[in-house]
């Protein structure tokens, strides 16, 4: 049948038919996914509905249910009951009317103070001074030099994890160490426990990954060790993620029993641990800190994750990892950079070495203590952090008309970026809550304001 006639009806989105092939569900969904990515549809667009599309493309209207389903789940759209289906804001594209993060507070991406650069900036010129600098510029050594791995493995004791060069990587951020872990240790299908709100950056990955996440309840101490142990009698679980250490994004911070008893449930089990330590320091006023690597080291690799604290634009991590893991890990981190910039991991070593890194680290700590006493100050007695020291907040939302992306967009338009709970749950229904970068605004007053304009657009829209 011939593709029916639109010529006096508008459409937001006229796919072409004739390039759709079988199945056809999953040809829309990519040509859907191609036109988003690409920016010919712009966040914010409504979306045709699906029985015009369907009309449209001389399709079966379950067809196109399965399309915009797919590209659901990829949060590449959103709907919102009652006025239909929206394009979704890739991750760093504005809004539109929103070109620039001038033109908004940034209380969503989290940078770590990265206003603070000067320690950096001296970190730079001192290492562009060495003789040897020419030496860095090659591929040997795609694990990171002897030297720049050594004082990744003497940075991590701090935490209480005890390896050696030969057992620490330095990679392109947590990130990408995450992707290689996923690539590496996992196979299609292999599923993952990780707590009911976890980093976003992993959904997306463990989706690419085909790697199945699946959610484990919890308290206010973390991860509960029965609900783990009894996820792993009831379904084939190949590992587990864990940020022990001020999670991200709720702040929660396993306590050392805590700690113990899921240690027990991960060697009983023997499940392969990716440890993502989010500050990679002791919190303040932590006087014994005990790592989950030092527990159960030879199923661990442990991710230090301190390094976007001290300059996020410095793409440098150092891990650690057992012998076993070591060929998998290292075969796949070549593959997928050959090699870290070594340019970057000189300046990170420097900044180790001369005794910057912990400096910078202190000085921003002290400066998320304050940061955090001004949200607490806006929103009195809500979810205290898991350390005085977190760069992002957590908060419970009032019942509102909007949800998920909508209340992001609404918020937005008042000229304050944030991110809702579905941005960090595998969960179809998440809970509603806000994450807030306290620690992205370039000072004190604007983190104010910003918090300010959230509390008053809240206040106004509460049901």
């Amino acid at each position: 049948m011939p593709t029916n006639s639109f010529d006096n009806f508008f459409l937001s989105w006229t796919p072409d038919r004739s390039k759709l092939i079988r199945p056809f569900y999953l040809s829309l969904a990519n040509a859907l996914e191609s036109d988003i990515v690409s920016g010919k549809l712009a966040a914010g667009t409504r979306l045709p509905p699906q029985r015009e599309l369907a009309d449209f493309l001389d399709l079966n209207f379950t067809t196109v249910t399965q399309a915009y389903n797919l590209c659901r789940e990829k949060q590449l759209i959103y709907g919102v009951v009652g006025r239909g289906t929206f394009v979704s804001p890739l991750p760093g594209n504005a809004l539109p009317g929103k070109q620039n993060s001038s033109e908004y507070i940034e209380l969503g991406l989290v940078t770590g103070f990265d206003h603070l650069r000067t320690p950096v900036i001296e970190a730079t010129r001192s290492v562009l001074q060495k003789g040897y600098i020419e030496e860095l510029y090659s591929y040997t050594e795609p694990a990171g030099h002897l030297h720049q791995r050594a004082a990744g493995a003497h940075w991590m004791t701090q935490m209480d994890v005890k390896t050696d060069s030969e057992h620490t990587a330095i990679f392109s951020g947590a990130q990408n160490a995450i992707s290689t872990a996923l690539l590496s240790l996992f196979h299609l299908g292999d599923k993952l426990a990780v707590d009911e709100y976890t980093y976003s950056n992993l959904i997306g990955t463990a989706k690419l990954s085909h790697i199945q996440l699946v959610p484990v309840a919890g308290d206010n101490c973390g991860m509960i060790p029965e609900a783990l142990q009894e996820l792993c009698r009831s379904s084939r679980i190949k590992g587990v993620f864990l940020m022990p250490n001020c999670a991200n994004p709720t702040t929660c911070t396993l306590p050392e029993k805590r700690k113990d008893e899921l240690a027990k449930i991960i060697l009983e089990n023997a499940l392969t641990v990716i440890e993502d330590d989010n500050t990679g320091t002791p919190l303040p006023g932590t006087s014994d800190y005990h790592s989950i690597y030092s527990r159960v080291p030879e199923q661990t690799l442990y991710i230090c994750n301190s390094t976007m604290a001290l300059c996020s634009g410095l793409r440098v991590t150092f891990a650690a990892f057992p012998e076993k893991l070591k060929p998998l890990l290292l075969n796949a981190l070549f593959h997928l950079n050959i090699k870290t910039s070594s340019l970057d991991a000189e300046i990170m070593t420097e900044l180790i070495l001369s005794g910057q890194a912990k400096k910078i680290i202190e000085q921003k700590s002290a400066l998320a203590i304050e940061r955090n006493k001004i949200f607490d100050s806006i929103f009195p007695g809500e979810i205290p952090p898991g350390s005085p020291a977190a760069f992002f907040r957590w908060l419970p939302l009032p019942h509102l008309p909007f949800k998920g992306m909508e209340l992001e967009r609404e918020l937005l338009k008042n000229g304050v970026s944030v991110y809702h709970a579905h941005r960090f749950t595998v969960n179809r229904n998440p809970g509603g809550f806000l994450r807030f970068a306290i620690s992205s605004p370039h000072s004190a007053e604007e983190l104010t304001k910003g918090l300010t304009t959230v509390k008053n657009f809240l206040d106004e829209n509460r049901v």
